[in-house]
């Protein structure tokens, strides 16, 4: 039996005559794929290959980010093209969110931390550690990301922590880094650092308020927890 191509289709299931009679709310995530990746394979229509493809990562948008492009090109009809298509279109949801939490400048709580860094490390395969610097309302003045990857507490310079809080004219730094593991406690080395860099501060008068560990959907705060 031959398959029926979209364009075949009624007017109403076509995915871009949808988005454009009906509103982009009403399309579907696979539709929205499906405009992107435009055509699918021999056996597949765009829309069909695209609810595959999110059914693969139980569809889930978030899961589907992080699939890397040869990992989308395994899907017949999905060539690199494509597959930059998808990656670029999720990259750029996750900006906007990212953008939307940069609203809320200030920080009354670990939970604003997490809402403002969770877009930026929490689903990273690798491990990140970043530095919020406040000033006296607890405004956000800058973010700093100080090591990527690898041993954190070995990378991790205290000197440029604080030499960027002089700079801004800190009072008060926010420590931040993620466990692509899932993993919310703190491990010693974590402890450890933590206390290092609170006690360099004091000298400076400039206060560490938190620390927080990030994992895609929670998190952990040492000021919470009282270990800070």
């Amino acid at each position: 039996m031959k398959k029926l191509s979209i364009k075949s289709w009624a007017i109403d299931d076509r995915p871009r005559e949808k988005l454009l009679h009906n509103g982009k709310t009403i399309v579907t995530n696979a539709e929205l794929i499906a405009i992107l990746i435009s055509s699918g394979n021999r056996n597949e229509s765009a829309v069909e290959l695209s609810k595959r493809i999110l059914a693969s990562v139980n569809n889930s948008l978030n899961d589907l980010s992080k699939l890397s492009i040869q990992e989308l090109m395994k899907f017949k009809g999905i060539g690199e093209a494509k597959a930059v298509s998808i990656i670029t279109a999720l990259e750029l949801g996750k900006r906007r969110h990212f953008e939307e939490g940069k609203i809320v400048h200030k920080i009354k709580s670990s939970k604003d931390v997490f809402n403002f860094m969770q877009p930026i490390v929490g689903d990273l395969p690798h491990e990140e550690f970043w530095v919020l610097y406040l000033n006296n309302s607890n405004t956000i003045l800058d973010k700093y990301q100080t090591s990527k990857g690898g041993l954190v507490s070995a990378l991790v310079d205290v000197r440029l922590i604080y030499k960027k809080a002089l700079e801004l004219g800190a009072i008060g730094i926010v420590l931040i880094h993620n466990h692509p593991s899932g993993k919310l406690s703190p491990s010693t080395s974590d402890i450890q650092l933590t206390e290092k860099i609170k006690k360099a501060g004091k000298a400076l008068d400039i206060k560490v308020l938190d620390h927080l560990i990030i994992t895609e959907k929670a998190y952990f705060s040492f000021a919470d927890e009282g270990i800070l």
